[in-house]
């Protein structure tokens, strides 16, 4: 069945067998059911999950599935990032999730990337119109951000950069999501926005 609204998912990389038992039997109901758009797979602090990301992202292409790796800047180096993503074209993937990521516990520098924004410039330089990239934005606006007019515009700010389309994430007032759209489509950002949504995964 496919839904009239398209959806798609966002996983972590298994780390045990168990783990991508479940992960597989998860994506094997979804895709009976509502048949995603696409997935995608999360990407550690720092790079933590690298290997587990890298090799998530390719056992999901090899079921078929449409997958976006998420890219973090933070920590990274140009020619690590570069490096990441020509072995994501020869994985075939053509959609990304470009992040500035969190600052792990430990790091004393934050690579050369300081902002989101930095990093989809450089994918749009390396690689041109490869990748369809999407990016993240706040409704309630980032902890880190002062207020939400600067947290506005360094939205923005990744759409001027080369970004396609954006993911927020999760709210918890769907006002806040109507009234950030709005305030874009004034600001001139004309990209979708697709709401993130949490989904209830325990009833009791």
């Amino acid at each position: 069945m496919s839904p009239s609204v398209p959806l798609s998912f966002e996983f972590f990389p298994p780390k045990t067998a168990e783990q991508k038992q479940t992960l597989f039997d998860t994506v094997a109901a979804l895709r009976a059911t509502v048949s995603p758009e696409y997935v995608s797979v999360t990407f550690g602090a720092g790079g933590s999950t690298l290997s587990y990301t890298y090799d998530t992202v390719a056992e999901l292409k090899g079921m078929g599935l449409d997958v976006a790796p998420h890219l973090s800047c933070l920590g990274g180096t140009r020619e690590e990032i570069e490096a990441l993503l020509q072995r994501y074209v020869i994985l075939g993937c053509r959609r990304l999730v470009a992040l500035r990521g969190d600052m792990p516990s430990g790091m004393a520098s934050p690579g050369e990337f300081r902002y989101a924004s930095e990093l989809v410039a450089y994918i749009r330089e390396r690689f041109g119109a490869q990748f369809h990239i999407e990016v993240a934005c706040y409704p309630e606006f980032h902890p880190q951000c002062r207020d939400a007019d600067a947290d506005l515009r360094h939205f923005a700010n990744k759409v001027a950069a080369g970004a396609n389309a954006a993911i927020t994430q999760y709210f918890f007032n769907a006002d806040s999501y109507f009234r950030f759209v709005d305030d874009a489509r004034r600001l001139g950002v004309q990209v979708p926005i697709v709401p993130g949504i949490m989904p209830i995964t325990n009833f009791s």
